[in-house]
């Protein structure tokens, strides 16, 4: 983005522009980001079923409502299994009540859960195996059949003891995980999903015979609309009259309402607040800003990270190390003890305890989490894959204008000699009230913060190229370049001199009041710097991680904005073109983030290790970057790096304990220490299993705590 002092200005000192530079288009992203389209679909096919992804996410293609569903029924069913177990009773001291046929509660409910609640599970595995890919679903499926199996033998005469409590517990938890977990991938849009829902459907279209109510899905590019007080807005556009309020805290968080006027632009969604507002429409359907969020969060969810591929690795060879332990087991047993009860006994607790619900939880409840979490910290994670490389980031190099500086003039310092700085400004702002030049409104909302009226012109008079003129209380003022006033042959008292010299160093504009004889005042004005700017920086800093400018300004402006705000370094008058090589080159000191405004720094964001756009409602910026920040608040920078540390944090515990859970349960299942008396019997090995699948909800529940806002980092994140 271009800065606001490059612009050319009638009346002030303007530093060197800045070059400015277009992003030819979207086809480098691909170049790029090979893995994104593998993260738009996670590498299934279209049909989103079984057939298009085999492994723990296989349930994708179901919905919530399935799962739940099927978990309360098989719950339902497993109660009273419960109560009737053999097993149970022994354990708890009580007896069952018998009825003729009570022998065949547990066959015929176990049956039922079987058959209703496994059913998802074994058409899972049939795909896996289908697709010679075994993995989640077909270590679930063995593991509920061998139990059904062998508990069905023994209700029919064979010798054992039946397991249909912990066939109905297993089926009855992992139906719990799979809601649970597409849960909460749907909970991450839900927002989002509601939201659409409750847009308006009829928009109020200006036209030559006044207000007409027309469908929202009519609107072009250029209508003009009319947002009554209380209204939502129907589609993106721009103010071209009236004043307001606007509350956009779906979209960005924040939950004061922002005032708009005309030049400000509105998104659809967003609530109006006490004036009604006229508004061009700059987008509609597709290209509105909450679709674009919509697509973000759906191609986040979509993507598989590699710690999620490394858990259905993980899971593939836990199908082989299962099957191959549980025939070891059945066969060591078998030669050993004589026992063939014993030996499937020991085979079938391996199968029931290796099923690996925990691993596959470990890593999609983190990235649900830490996508829902992000969003709702106003930071869209385009892949998840991206978002995992976040952690390793050391450098962030910003883009100066519209990322750390808002992008707009505000007065830095007055200098005056012979008058009080207030009257300085109530004279230079009643002249100024008439200019349309960013400097001239810059001195203007100066005076109208500190409650200055200004007084009214005669004469008013714009010098093409110089300033403007005009009679204030009887006397002759003019406002403009200083140059202007040596021109004139006005004095410039030494105070004011020196104030000029000192702007200039600081690579500040500046303007100046003058009289009919000498100049009263300067103003130095610059761009403003961003209030959370210095803030991310320095947590950035405290995070370990360098920071740096990069911009097209000159020198003076780079260093006066890096130094104030506490930056590691900076680079000046750097064009668009040179931005990805200078990214390139930080990239040697190790993974680079870049954070621009997407459109003249494309380039720079494609190249960086982690491209993040400022502003969702750019295209360029969501077709560029790896994470796009809803609002211009270079704090959501930090919070993302945040996240992405707490959030690997939370991977390597879940995989650590779901694996090491099994290390150790698998062999204590096979008998390895039956010497010593310690053999896990298959209703351990269920609870424990259920156990593990708990602890690793739970742990990653607690990412939601990790504090990413404006205060220290939190242990998580520091870890």
């Amino acid at each position: 983005m271009d800065d606001p002092q490059h612009a050319e200005h009638d009346h002030g000192h303007r530093p060197a522009p800045e070059p400015s530079g277009v992003h030819a288009g979207h086809d480098t992203h691909a170049g790029r980001d090979a893995h994104a389209a593998h993260g738009a679909d996670g590498g299934h096919g279209a049909d989103g079923g079984h057939d298009a992804q085999v492994g723990h996410d296989a349930h994708a293609g179901h919905d919530p409502e399935g799962f739940r569903a099927r978990f309360w029924v098989s719950l339902a069913l497993t109660l009273p299994v419960l109560y009737f177990s053999e097993q149970l009773q022994s354990w708890f001291g009580y007896r069952a009540v018998e009825f003729p046929g009570s022998a065949w509660v547990n066959p015929l409910l176990g049956t039922a859960v079987f058959l209703y609640g496994g059913s998802v599970f074994l058409r899972g595995a049939r795909h896996e195996l289908a697709a010679r890919r075994p993995e989640m679903m077909t270590l679930v499926g063995l593991a509920i059949t061998v139990a059904y199996g062998y508990s069905m033998a023994v209700a029919l005469g064979a010798p054992g003891m039946p397991f249909f409590w912990e066939l109905a517990t297993l089926t009855t938890v992992m139906l719990l995980g799979h809601w649970l977990e597409a849960a909460s991938v749907r909970r991450a849009s839900r927002a989002l999903e509601e939201l659409s829902k409750l847009l308006p459907t009829v928009a109020h279209r200006l036209a030559e015979g006044g207000v007409e109510d027309v469908p929202v899905a009519e609107l072009r590019v250029g209508d003009v609309v009319l947002v009554r007080p209380g209204e939502q807005v129907p589609v993106d556009g721009e103010v071209v009259e009236g004043a307001s309020s606007v509350n956009e805290s779906f979209l960005t968080g924040e939950s004061r309402p922002v005032a708009k006027g005309p030049g400000a632009e509105v998104v659809g969604a967003s609530v109006n607040g006490e004036g009604a507002l006229t508004v061009r429409v700059t987008r509609t359907g597709a290209d509105t800003t909450l679709s674009q969020v919509q697509r973000l969060v759906q191609e986040a969810q979509a993507s598989r990270g590699r710690f999620q591929a490394l858990a259905d690795r993980a899971a593939g060879w836990l199908f082989y190390v299962a099957v191959a332990a549980g025939a070891v087991t059945f066969a060591a047993w078998a030669l050993a003890a004589a026992d063939v009860q014993e030996a499937v006994t020991r085979a079938v607790t391996v199968l029931v305890i290796a099923c690996p619900h925990a691993l596959g939880l470990a890593v999609p409840l983190v990235t649900v989490n830490a996508t829902a979490v992000s969003a709702r910290h106003g930071v869209l994670v385009r892949s998840r894959e991206a978002f995992e490389r976040a952690r390793d980031v050391r450098t962030v190099a910003f883009d100066k204008t519209g990322t750390l500086t808002e992008g707009a003039y505000a007065v830095r310092r007055v200098h005056a000699d012979g008058v009080a700085e207030d009257e300085a400004l109530r004279l230079a702002a009643a002249l100024e009230v008439r200019s349309e030049h960013p400097l001239g409104r810059a001195v203007v909302e100066r005076a109208a913060a500190a409650g200055i009226e200004p007084p009214d012109v005669e004469a008013f008079e714009v010098v093409a190229g110089q300033g403007v003129r005009g009679r204030v209380e009887g006397r002759r003022y003019a406002v403009g370049r200083p140059e202007w006033a040596a021109e004139r042959g006005l004095d410039v008292p030494p105070a004011l001199r020196q104030g000029l010299e000192e702007a200039e160093a600081r690579g500040e504009s500046v303007i100046a009041l003058m009289a009919e004889d000498r100049v009263l005042a300067l103003f130095a004005l610059a761009d403003r710097v961003r209030a959370s700017a210095r803030d991310a920086v320095a947590g950035l800093r405290a995070m370990g991680v360098r920071t740096v400018m990069i911009t097209g300004d000159s020198d003076a402006v780079a260093r006066t904005v890096a130094e104030e705000l506490g930056m590691d370094g900076y680079h000046a008058r750097v064009p668009p073109g040179e931005k990805a090589a200078l990214v390139r080159e930080l990239k040697r000191g190790g993974p680079v983030a870049f954070v621009g405004d997407g459109i003249n720094d494309a380039p720079a964001l494609l190249e960086a290790d982690l491209g993040v756009a400022v502003g969702a409602g750019t295209n360029v910026a969501i077709e560029s970057a790896d994470l796009v920040l809803v609002a211009d608040d270079p704090l959501d920078v930090l919070a993302a790096l945040r996240l992405s540390r707490a959030t690997y944090a939370k991977m390597v515990q879940n995989l650590f304990w779901a694996t090491g859970y099994n290390a150790v349960a698998i062999p204590l299942a096979a008998g390895a220490l039956a010497w010593a008396g310690v053999q896990l019997s298959p209703a351990a090995g269920a609870l424990l299993m259920s156990l593990s699948t708990v602890i690793v909800a739970v742990n990653a529940m607690t990412l939601r705590r990790a504090d990413l806002g404006r205060g220290a980092p939190s242990a998580a994140a520091a870890s």
